[in-house]
């Protein structure tokens, strides 16, 4: 099948696939790489075509390729796949090409995916270790409760002894799963499902991410993240010389917090009318700090607010691993108190009744 002919066949699926944050990485690191050797664009693109293997990756260099052979952009072709790459990566290669610094943009933009993921690995590792305590107290638990308690029940029945409060709660709880167990699995699963399916409505989306800023700790996790993220992003589009309207714009389409992104949204109308940023920012305390409000402020007055910026993306990063430090020293604990807690329940009301029955037999 002809490239033109597969790329239209498939073209309608595209929207479906995604690249990981590594392969973007890829792909822009490599082509810095061959444009910087002096290569045309077209030669360049072509060089990465054969070290791929993603298929996703693979479709997306073949219409590239057929878009700039026809004279179009890099940029230009990236729109049709703006719901793989999002408005920031296309704008700092636009801004690139417009300057004749696409090499170097392609640079910066691989240096700040790789922070980006650096960040993200960093918050999933903090969650790895109560995940498995997590995993480990159900399993544990499970298997108690399961498998071990109801081959010892007849032995209670049988002996009509009287049972401890903790073993009758927790032959209530076998006895409800028993008759329950499957309509509860599935509407655990509807749950999930309906939950998740209810965050694609922007409203409910809202509610859940506003809710965020109620939670102790990890509210204030929440906001260092998103404070990193939005001063490197918005310092490098500054950098790549997009206008502070423009480049508030796409910071604000970064964003997964819908809080975020209308704030910025809305910062953007005031920036249009002369306002300055900072004193936007300095009204919304609540989400932006008083340390980010401020410097801005003076970076926009003192004319250094790209380097005032990434001063304080350094600043959060920073504060962000601390509170991930943190968070986990707080974790460790809770989620073994929490395991100790279930566990013990479980074996206490499996062990009462077993020596209930030793001291009878023995008086």
């Amino acid at each position: 099948m002809a490239p033109e002919r597969k790329l239209a066949h498939r073209g309608v699926f595209l929207v479906f696939e995604r690249l990981s944050v590594q392969e973007k990485i890829n792909f822009a690191r490599h082509l810095a790489i061959v444009i910087k050797a002096g290569l045309p664009l077209i030669e360049g693109l072509r060089i990465i075509r054969h070290q791929i293997s993603s298929k996703t990756l693979i479709e997306i260099v073949d219409k590239l390729i057929a878009d700039v052979e026809k004279g179009q952009s890099l940029a230009d072709s990236l729109e049709s796949h703006r719901h793989i790459f999002g408005d920031f990566f296309i704008n700092i290669i636009r801004v690139g090409e417009t300057s004749g610094s696409l090499a170097q943009n392609l640079i910066y933009l691989a240096e700040e995916l790789k922070k980006a993921k650096v960040l993200k690995s960093k918050i999933k590792g903090a969650m790895v270790y109560p995940i498995v305590i997590f995993i480990a107290t159900v399993a544990i638990t499970g298997f108690l409760t399961f498998v071990v308690f109801p081959k010892i029940i007849p032995v209670f029945t049988g002996l009509n002894i009287k049972l401890p409060i903790t073993t009758r709660m927790l032959i209530e709880v076998l006895n409800f799963f028993k008759a329950n167990g499957i309509q509860a699995l599935i509407g655990l699963i509807v749950f999930i499902v309906g939950f998740r399916f209810l965050l694609r409505f922007r409203p409910v989306k809202y509610l859940f991410d506003r809710s965020i800023f109620f939670v102790p700790v990890v509210s204030g996790l929440v906001i260092d993240v998103n404070m990193a993220n939005f001063t490197r992003i918005l310092g490098l589009l500054l950098k790549g010389g997009i206008r502070i309207v423009e480049a508030t714009t796409i910071t604000a389409s970064t964003f997964g917090n819908l809080v975020y992104k209308r704030a910025l949204t809305n910062a953007e109308e005031n920036i249009r009318r002369g306002e300055q940023l900072g004193g936007y920012l300095e009204e919304r305390e609540n989400l932006f700090p008083a340390i980010l409000s401020g410097m801005i402020k003076i970076g926009e007055n003192t004319g250094n607010l790209e380097e005032n910026l990434f001063y304080l993306s350094d600043y959060y990063l920073e504060e962000v691993d601390n509170k991930l430090r943190s968070l986990t020293t707080l974790l460790e604990p809770l989620m073994l108190l929490i395991m100790g807690v279930f566990v013990g329940f479980v074996a206490i009301s499996i062990i009462l009744p077993i020596y209930s029955i030793s001291q009878g037999l023995s008086n």
